[in-house]
């Protein structure tokens, strides 16, 4: 089954920028959908992107529009998140997801395949 990697997480001010990346390894990549996922302290997993197979069509979030930007290299095995104008609500960890299809608010239950995580904080 696939393996996911998430890198790229750290502490950021109000207002800057991170980008993650998450690598997998395993069956073919361009096989799966992809998903980006956080979870805050004390709440549920949350959707924020996901992207299809070829890369062609992204879907986000009302949270992460016009801020966060999720592509994928399927030569590299890669998917990742740029982030902008992060904001202290922004804080949780990031969890990037593989599965059978892209779309809005996908449901964690939707994903068969995760990374460990990893955190941001946004602090000032």
């Amino acid at each position: 089954q696939v393996q996911l990697m998430e890198s790229g997480g750290g502490l950021v001010r109000p207002g800057g920028s991170l980008r993650l990346s998450c690598v997998a390894s395993g069956p073919p990549f361009s096989g799966y959908a992809m998903a980006w996922f956080r979870q805050a302290p004390g709440k549920e997993r949350e959707f924020l992107a996901s992207v299809s197979r070829s890369g062609a069509t992204p879907y986000y979030a009302e949270s992460a529009k016009g801020r966060f930007t999720i592509s994928r290299d399927n030569a590299k095995n890669t998917v990742e998140l740029e982030m902008t104008n992060l904001k202290a609500e922004d804080t949780a960890i990031y969890y990037c997801a593989a599965g059978g299809h892209a779309g809005y608010n996908l449901d964690p239950i939707e994903l068969d395949h995760w990374g460990q995580g990893t955190q941001v904080t946004v602090l000032s």
